[in-house]
């Protein structure tokens, strides 16, 4: 008698399956199939690791929540910042602690820069050589910045300035620093005349205007929120929230160079080698085009630049975009032009419409090796990965917030996320490693168990079930060879299970309902598992 499939069944599925708030929400065929993904949320001590499924794979604790950055290195550590909790520093992206933790856990060196003068904040980066380049606030007076030539009249008690510290790894809790760069060192002015740094802003876009976002309550002025490293170029690519812009600075100077405006193979010295977001920043009244943007990096040694540009205060509303830049990079120079080019980016998304996606701060986008796009809205906690047309093929909510592990079904609320990262399986960090999928964080997600890894799948069944006709199919499936021991599952692209049973049922299966679409087959057997897709015409 043939088994008649129930599209009923199928329509209740996806129904109860939609009606999950957390964890794995869509999965299609993704590029993230290939490989893992991280994530610290904000609220929590633990780093995940997560398979496309949406099931845990390995986990690291920490004695600290982010602060706020965390990187799979090649080695199979992670390098990860803590929040000390400064009470001086007290704003946004407050970290204060960086930790290398081997992949059993164990804290392989730690390294503290928090006290009432300076704190780590929001990002940090592993150098090739092994040393790890800090972002960190350093406290001025309100002496020390009128002396600057800071208005008065628009200057807190305490100003908070940037420096790049480069820290090389002593012991288990010490480091030297072997370069640094002070942004008080590059200051210009327009305000005061009896400075030294006194100038014509608009004439010295290399450096940065003491005056520009001036408030008397503001003491976190530039707000820098990513910091990247350029192996080829040897230069540093910084983000300013407050600014909404990116900068580039020389590394191939001394730390006596990077005080001055000679020396380094640019021969800038420390001063700006490039910006771009926010010409008004330097008296230049050319578009704005970033704001409130976080994530910056390169992409490549030819100067491309990808940005998560939150959007915020944007001309026209409040919209997201993922943009990338083409600076205009020559050997080591940039082309002085003013505004310095490119005129505007290329935008990679903003959902097909300027309105349609949003994360006010925080949050990453990483371009795959597919052009495939994964976002993580911060705010929110979500991760979505988007194909070359702006379509959602993948998506997940991280159920972890500041009270621990939401229930599936609850409103998910206060689980950010700072970033999230792809590693694809032949990421180095995972040679010799034992990965295997667990349960998901939260306590059940229906679409997780019946999830297909179709790219991460063996492929060592023999072949007597390595065709599947026809294909196209109208009604029913069979194959080339079926065995009572081998079973079988097909499953949507949304990884739910249609039907399943031992491949000598397929057959038997009348499938002439199923709406029309791309499936998935999987086939399973103690020698391993194989999945083909299949067309429903």
């Amino acid at each position: 008698m043939k088994t008649v499939f129930s599209f009923l069944a199928s329509l209740l599925l996806l129904i109860s399956g939609n009606a999950q708030t957390v964890g794995l929400l869509q999965h299609q065929a993704s590029t993230l199939d290939n490989g893992y993904i991280l994530f610290a949320p904000i609220s929590s001590t633990t780093t995940y690791l997560i398979d496309a499924c949406g099931k845990q794979v390995h986990a690291w604790n920490s004695n600290y929540k982010p602060g706020q950055a965390v990187y799979l290195l090649e080695d199979g550590t992670l390098l990860r910042s803590g929040n000390k909790n400064n009470t001086t520093f007290n704003a946004g992206g407050k970290g204060g602690t960086i930790e290398k933790i081997d992949w059993n856990g164990n804290v392989q060196w730690s390294y503290t820069i928090s006290d009432t003068n300076q704190c780590q904040h929001h990002d940090i980066k592993a150098l090739p050589n092994g040393n790890v380049l800090v972002i960190s606030w350093e406290r001025k007076t309100k002496a020390e910045a009128i002396a600057a030539g800071r208005n008065p009249s628009l200057c807190p008690n305490y100003l908070w300035s940037e420096k790049i510290i480069e820290l090389q790894a002593q012991g288990t809790n010490n480091a030297t620093i072997v370069w640094e760069w002070h942004l008080w060192d590059h200051l210009v002015q327009d305000y005061d005349n009896t400075k030294a740094n006194y100038g014509v802003v608009a004439n010295s876009p290399n450096k940065v205007n003491i005056n520009y976002n001036s408030s008397a309550t503001q003491s976190d002025w530039t707000h820098l929120n990513a910091i990247d490293y350029n192996a080829s170029l040897n230069q540093i690519l910084l983000s300013s929230h407050a600014f909404s812009e990116i900068w580039i600075i020389d590394h191939s100077t001394t730390t006596s160079q990077a005080s001055g405006n000679v020396g380094g193979n640019a021969n800038l010295g420390g001063d700006l080698l490039y910006r771009w977001g926010n010409p008004s920043a330097y008296n230049n009244n050319a578009t704005q085009q970033l704001f409130g943007q976080h994530s910056a990096h390169w992409l490549n040694n030819t100067g491309e630049i990808l940005v998560f540009n939150n959007g915020l205060n944007r001309t026209g509303g409040n919209y997201s975009s993922v943009d990338k830049i083409q600076t205009p990079l020559t050997n080591y120079n940039y082309t002085t032009s003013l505004p310095f080019f490119p005129n505007a980016a290329n935008i990679l998304y903003n959902a097909n419409n300027t309105h349609n996606y949003y994360a006010q701060n925080i949050s990453n986008a990483q371009l795959l090796n597919n052009k495939n796009i994964l976002l993580c809205n911060g705010p929110a906690g979500a991760f979505i990965e988007v194909d070359s047309n702006e379509n959602t093929v993948w998506a997940y909510t991280s159920p972890v917030y500041n009270g621990g592990v939401l229930a599936q079904n609850a409103t998910p609320t206060q689980n950010q996320v700072f970033r999230a990262y792809y590693y694809d399986k032949s990421y180095s960090a995972f040679n010799g490693k034992v990965l295997t999928a667990s349960t998901t964080i939260e306590n059940s997600n229906h679409l997780s168990d019946n999830c297909v890894l179709t790219a991460s799948l063996a492929s060592d069944i023999t072949n007597e079930v390595q065709r599947v006709f026809p294909n196209p199919f109208s009604d029913h499936i069979y194959l080339t060879a079926s065995n009572a021991d081998t079973n079988f599952k097909l499953c949507n692209l949304m990884g739910q299970t249609i039907a399943q049973g031992n491949t000598k049922s397929l057959s038997d299966f009348d499938f002439s309902q199923l709406a029309p679409g791309t499936y998935l087959l999987q086939l399973n057997d103690a020698r391993g598992t194989k999945t083909m897709r299949v067309v429903k015409e």
